[in-house]
């Protein structure tokens, strides 16, 4: 019973076997050309549009980078081109041999300083202290004055003569801007020897940017450029001399406020010891310094610290999140000060349009997408259709069906063309088949025969070219010097045979092969490739003016041509094949061109050919029949001379 149950359930799972077999599944799921066109289409268009996207918006985060380094960069070039002119300002003055803040050099030291003040509006005031207490400085805060601090044992005897303000165009007489409207005298307890500049500059010995301190004139907070200057004076002692250029912190923050042009970002100059000493949204008297503490700039110096040594001593570039709104920031070290200058911009308002533009450029891209995907499916039928008809045709060509094809018309051009291109392939096949019997190709087709060496005989004119001499041009001429001639050579020599429809047989050394009527059948062979050589010696006439201009060596062509039937097919073993022709007809062409040598000629023809001319070209009868090497019968030959209008004649 088991083997019977065994036997009829056997039949009946065949066919869900086979239905269930991998070419059955691939049947069910097999899809159509244009199908496959879109779904790629689709595919690589989503994928153009989101690179396209992330393209878009890395763009214009480096836009928005770029956009504000060059604003930073504006406040960094600022900043140094006042520290490199105060630099350049204290050590010119100090370098002046007559420097001294009292005696009878006082008076010019005076004019000298206040001279520079009005060259240099950013400063508040320069000073030149010596180390016995003196003191001079031309100062523009809190008044126009020229101030003058005479140390004693135990006061300081000050003198004030107050000036017009340093600030004028210039035009009028520089004794009048000098011109004291009043002037003050007192007594006091200032040092000039414990300022702040002074103290600084004599414990470095060379030339310092001071920290933050309060000016005396001033009471407000600022620094100086510093510089030591040792001299003798006229007693022979040696006496230190400092000379100090100061700015208050508040003029010091006009410098960074250029970024404020915008109207949306900001810079500040952080201090080594990480105070804020300048800052464009806070430009007004600085008497106390502060920590970089809340806000934005309290935000990005946390960003900096959390960045270790790197983020205080190299440059930095970063995106900062502050307060729900996301800022561009620069971060730039002043290396002759140890000064941080910081900038910071909102991106929305640096960016936010073009981010907007970048999201609309998105959607209307997937609407068009979407658009151009429905026209795609619709269009796909007008080509899927055509082309499956035409796989048909084609099948039944390789099969040599070749009655009754049907034609396929179509719309699209490229389907047009290949439908043209099959029933071309069925023409020709049809017409070769009168030839061959179809049953022997489809033989060799199904056997898978490979093609095999033939040749027939067939009519043609053979050339063969020459460079005179090129064995002695070889030799005097560097390798690579000969091979770029040859190429140019050759080049010519090779539009000039396909102009004239020659088949370039071969090279051989400085010698070219060329056959005319092979291997296809080509009328008026023996005029053309007469032609072709004319042509040949004409344009190397330029060519050799060309080389000669170079200091080059020139190439004189020496051409011999015959006319006769040969062996021309494909010859060869039977893994390597070439196309050529073999026979006398080669034979004697290659013996003609060597006759130009010993009759002094340059392009010779065999009778034959002559005959094929019709005197349609010039030529001079060699008077004599010229033995040929290697042949015992003697033969006539001509000299092409040139176009039909040359007188001819014999040799």
């Amino acid at each position: 019973m088991t083997d019977d149950f065994t036997q009829q359930r056997g039949p009946a799972q065949a066919p869900a076997a086979t239905s269930s077999s991998p070419r059955a599944r691939l049947r069910r799921f097999r899809v159509d050309v244009g199908t496959i066109i879109c779904a790629v289409a689709l595919l690589q268009s989503m994928l153009l549009v989101a690179f396209g996207y992330w393209g878009a918006e890395q763009l214009v985060s480096k836009v928005g980078e770029s956009a504000h380094k060059v604003n930073h960069d504006r406040v960094e070039d600022n900043v140094l081109a006042f520290l490199a002119k105060t630099e350049a300002l204290v050590r010119a003055i100090a370098h002046t041999p007559s420097l001294h803040p009292a005696g009878h050099d006082g008076d010019r030291t005076a004019e000298l300083l206040w001279a520079a003040l009005e060259q240099t509006p950013e400063l508040d005031s320069i000073d030149v202290a010596s180390d016995d207490g003196h003191l001079l400085m031309a100062m523009r805060y809190p008044e126009a004055a020229v101030r003058q601090v005479l140390r004693d044992a135990d006061f300081s005897t000050e003198t004030w003569e107050y000036k017009q303000p340093p600030d004028g165009d210039g035009d009028e007489d520089p004794r009048q801007r000098y011109e004291t409207t009043r002037i003050e005298a007192f007594r006091s307890d200032d040092d000039p020897t414990s300022d702040e500049d002074f103290v600084q500059a004599m414990k470095a010995q060379r030339p310092v940017w001071t920290s933050p301190f309060v000016l005396p004139a001033e009471n407000e907070l600022g620094v100086s450029h510093a510089r030591p200057s040792r001299r003798r004076d006229d007693e022979g002692r040696t006496q230190t001399l400092v000379v100090s250029a100061s700015v208050s912190l508040g003029h010091l923050s006009s410098l960074v406020r250029l970024f404020g042009g915008t109207g949306h970002g900001h810079s500040a100059l952080l201090s080594a010891d990480h105070h804020v000493i300048a800052r464009s949204d806070n430009p007004h008297l600085v008497r106390v310094l502060e920590d970089p503490d809340g806000g934005v700039l309290g935000a990005l110096h946390a960003h900096m610290l959390a960045s270790d040594s790197r983020g205080w001593t190299q440059d930095m570039a970063f995106a900062l999140d502050h307060g729900g709104a996301r800022y561009q920031v620069q971060t730039s070290h002043i290396p002759s000060t140890g000064w941080r200058l910081v900038s910071w911009e909102p991106e929305d308002a640096l960016l936010g349009g073009l981010h907007r533009n970048v999201l609309w450029s998105l959607l209307l891209t997937l609407s068009f997408l979407a658009v151009s995907l429905f026209i795609s499916l619709r269009l796909s039928k007008l080509v899927t259709a055509p082309i499956e008809n035409l796989s048909r045709t084609a099948r039944r060509i390789g099969r040599l069906e070749l009655d009754a094809l049907p034609r396929e018309s179509s719309r699209v051009f490229e389907i047009q063309n290949l439908s043209q291109a099959l029933d071309d392939s069925a023409r020709s096949l049809r017409a070769f088949s009168k030839f061959v019997p179809v049953d022997v190709i489809k033989q060799l087709v199904a056997e898978g025969h490979a093609l095999a060496p033939n040749g027939s005989p067939r009519r043609v004119t053979a050339m063969f070219t020459d460079v005179e001499g090129f064995t002695s041009i070889s030799e005097s001429m560097e390798a690579g010097v000969l091979m770029r001639q040859l190429t140019e050579y050759f080049n010519l020599a090779t539009r000039v045979f396909a102009r004239h429809g020659g088949v370039v047989d071969k090279f051989m050394g400085d010698g070219i092969m060329v056959l005319w009527g092979a291997p296809a059948d080509l009328p008026d062979a023996e005029y053309r490739a007469c032609i072709a050589s004319l042509e040949l010696h004409d344009e190397m006439k330029a060519l050799n003016r060309k080389w000669r201009e170079e200091g080059l060596q020139e190439f004189r062509t020496r051409i011999g041509i015959h006319t006769g039937v040969v062996i021309a097919g494909v010859l060869g073993s039977s893994d390597r094949l070439s196309y050529t022709a073999l026979g006398d007809v080669v034979n004697v062409a290659s013996r003609i061109e060597g006759t130009n040598k010993q009759l002094g000629t340059h392009t010779l023809i065999s009778e034959t050919t002559f005959a094929g001319l019709g005197g349609r070209l010039s030529t001079r009868r060699i008077e004599e029949s010229i033995e040929l090497r290697g042949r015992q019968t003697r033969m006539v030959l001509y000299e092409l001379v040139g176009p039909a209008d040359s007188a001819t004649g014999s040799l």
